[in-house]
């Protein structure tokens, strides 16, 4: 009889051992099936959150199927104390699987209301933006210039709520000075800071928040640039005409200055390489102009002939070689172009029209290069006629 009855014991312990092997291969299968949302949500995870609200949140959302599915799926995959809070684009059809990888990887919010502060070479603006879940693209709810114009209500109903973020970007060419002055405006951000060496920030975007200080974001602007610097110069092409990083940083400038053709970085900077390796005067406007307005701002006019005789420190129709200093600060691109330049024999080169995007006309010889000044001349005279 005990041996029956063992027997019927071990049948039973099999059977509810296949059972259970079965309810986790399913379980394991549903928490990795395809969801049920027919489209994107933007999924808002507050500060102080825990799994089971936001999976009660997703379930009324119908984004999953079971939230009791979802919480135990995330204690099986050790990731239900790794949540954190933000707002966050959840794909149509995607998983339990993928929804817990996207709130439990970190980073950068993916959607909801983002407010950029971009710092421009001419101007500043405020974007107040937000994400469409449909086509995962952000409109922009409003625009503003903070110097000149009064924040809308678009810009200050979300600046104290505490799902938006913030990013502050900087564009190729700007100087250090235009940046902490805009740095100044920026309201969520505390606390002073001087103007930081010119060329040591590296024009990038950068995530900021209520209560960050300036001398905290210039400081991880200043510890990319150095990153970028430091791997191009490692990088760089052999018989170079610079002798330390500083300088590659100070010949980058120049080409960011004097690029506004992105294609053109490495053709540019052959110019100013073969000019300094045959020992001739880099010649070249945006030095002049930093020697004017020291990077304070926008010159906004042409130079006078007064002004390219000038003897500043960077004028490079005055003095050899390259000016003491950045004349701005350049993005990746031109640093590697600088130290990785095109191999040409072009020694000149003047803008091929009116527009900077369309490049520029180079030349081998003064006298090809007269005659490309020529053509350019007689556009203006048009354009003023």
């Amino acid at each position: 009889m005990w041996r029956s009855i063992a027997s019927n014991a071990l049948t039973l312990l099999v059977v509810a051992l296949f059972l259970f092997g079965g309810i986790l291969l399913w379980a394991r299968g549903e928490y990795a099936a395809q969801g049920p949302l027919d489209a994107p949500i933007c999924l808002e995870v507050p500060r102080g959150s825990n799994f089971s609200r936001v999976s009660e949140n997703l379930a009324d959302q119908g984004a999953i199927k079971s939230a009791m599915m979802f919480r135990v799926g995330a204690d099986y995959t050790e990731k239900s104390q790794e949540l954190k809070a933000g707002s966050y684009l959840i794909p149509e059809k995607a998983s339990m699987v993928e929804i817990t990888d996207v709130i439990t990887r970190g980073g950068a919010s993916t959607c909801g209301t983002e407010v950029v502060y971009r710092i421009g070479i001419a101007q500043a603006t405020v974007q107040v933006r937000q994400i469409d879940p449909e086509t995962g693209r952000y409109e922009t709810m409003a625009q503003f210039n903070p110097s000149e114009e009064t924040a809308p209500a678009e810009y200050t109903d979300v600046r104290d709520a505490g799902d938006t973020r913030y990013r502050v970007a900087l564009a190729e060419g700007v100087t250090s000075w235009q940046v902490v002055q805009e740095l100044g405006q920026i309201d969520i951000l505390e606390g002073t800071v001087e103007v930081p060496q010119e060329g040591s920030l590296a024009p990038d975007s950068y995530e900021i928040g209520p209560g960050d200080t300036r001398a905290n974001v210039i400081e991880r602007m200043q510890n990319a640039q150095e990153v970028i610097l430091a791997e191009a110069w490692s990088n760089r092409a052999e018989g170079l005409p610079l002798e330390t990083p500083e300088d590659a940083l100070i010949l980058a400038s120049i080409i960011e200055k004097e690029t506004g053709n992105a294609e053109e970085r490495g053709v540019v900077a052959s110019v100013f390489t073969n000019r300094l390796e045959k020992g001739m005067r880099l010649q070249t406007d945006p030095t002049v102009i930093y020697g004017v307005t020291e990077g304070k701002g926008v010159l906004g006019r042409g130079l006078r002939q007064s002004e390219l005789r000038a003897e500043t420190p960077w004028n490079t129709y005055v003095i050899a070689g390259l000016p003491p200093t950045p004349i701005a600060n350049p993005g990746r691109a031109s640093i590697q172009a600088a130290l990785d330049p095109e191999d040409t024999d072009f020694v000149y080169f003047v803008a091929a029209t009116l527009d900077p995007s369309d490049g520029h006309l180079f030349a081998e010889t003064l006298d090809e290069h007269n005659r490309n000044v020529a053509a350019y001349r007689a556009l203006e005279a048009n354009r003023d006629n």
